[in-house]
């Protein structure tokens, strides 16, 4: 399998941005964005949006997601909301693991890998974020990061369920900073990650997951990131919060 055959995932993280009235205002703006059926177009919103942004989606091709999701599906949780809650509201993906809940939450690998099972139990799509901070670039130790946090991710999971699994690769040190790796290095990375799965679940399994690149993805680079052989999305921030440069990177996805 070669990349056209994978899922192209483009998904917009709006991190703690955009108030209900804003989040509606913004997809309406999103309507007219160019539609492939190997492209799925994703507006991660924050909580407190969601079920606008679900009702603010019909009748178009976008799709919901939420920034996080609990392991537990019920129980005395303070602040959290589980993948049950998520799935009535008709949200599809979940954002799992970013760095900044990993940075600023105590989110850790198993953590990680227990609310990407909960995700997948309740029917969600979960994007499974993985990356190295910039001293572990540094160091030279970027595939002993990526390895780590894919297969402590992945662990316990059939081929059947990776398959259903969105690994995105956000190195740390391009996230908010204005810095992004080069399309080589983004390039490089997937590719890695990609050789991770295949030696855990067959290399049929890991030609057919969609890997991310996430890290300061723009209207300006994303056609470049987007031609890498190993990339087959973004996970983008800033980005996704202005209509135009977001439509710019999904137009550079679908190929128009």
């Amino acid at each position: 399998m070669k990349k056209s055959s994978r899922k192209v995932v483009i998904a917009g993280n709006w991190k703690m941005n955009k108030t209900r009235a804003e989040a509606a205002t913004l997809i309406g703006q999103l309507a007219n964005a160019p539609q492939n059926a190997d492209v799925d177009v994703v507006v991660c919103v924050p909580f407190t949006a969601l079920e606008t942004a679900v009702n603010a989606v019909k009748g178009t091709a976008v799709k919901v997601g939420a920034q996080n999701v609990h392991f537990e599906k019920s129980g005395a949780f303070t602040g959290e909301v589980s993948a049950d809650m998520l799935v009535e509201l008709g949200v599809e993906y979940a954002v799992i693991g970013h760095s900044e809940r990993r940075q600023y939450f105590g989110e850790t690998d198993a953590t990680v890998n227990n609310r990407t099972r909960a995700a997948l139990v309740a029917g969600l799509i979960p994007i499974l974020c993985i990356g190295e901070l910039l001293e572990e670039r540094e160091a030279g130790i970027t595939e002993e990061v990526l390895s780590r946090q894919t297969k402590l991710g992945l662990a316990g999971f059939t081929a059947d369920e990776v398959k259903r699994i969105i690994i995105a690769y956000e190195p740390v040190w391009a996230i908010g900073t204005g810095k992004t790796a080069t399309a080589e290095q983004a390039g490089e990375a997937c590719g890695f990650v990609r050789g991770v799965i295949a030696k855990l679940y067959g290399e049929a399994v890991a030609d057919g997951v969609t890997i991310q690149y996430g890290g300061s993805m723009n209207a300006k680079n994303g056609a470049e990131l987007l031609a890498q052989e190993d990339v087959d999305g973004g996970l983008i921030g800033g980005a996704s919060l202005v209509a135009e440069d977001f439509k710019t990177i999904i137009k550079a996805a679908v190929g128009v």
